[in-house]
């Protein structure tokens, strides 16, 4: 479920849902206030696909590993 297939949507996927996540924690978000605001922005229409807290948890991995996101005391950052 990292990459889109003929099955999985391009929201669905860790990587798009990555992107969604590098839009919306510019100032930095606990993991609580980023489920949160996933679940408004679900709720709202913001974002086609709902995602579970596994799915925010495993993407945040990716995000990291890939060196896209860091930890500074609790929040989740952008890197530069």
């Amino acid at each position: 479920m990292i990459l889109p297939t003929k099955h999985t949507s391009f929201e669905q996927s860790f990587i798009g849902f990555g992107g969604y996540i590098l839009r919306i924690i510019d100032n930095g978000l606990t993991i609580d206030e980023l489920w949160k605001q996933c679940q408004r922005d679900l709720s709202n229409g913001k974002y086609a696909a709902k995602q579970s807290l596994d799915n925010l948890l495993l993407t945040l991995a990716f995000l990291f590993s890939i060196g896209a996101i860091n930890d500074d005391n609790g929040k989740i950052m952008k890197c530069s």
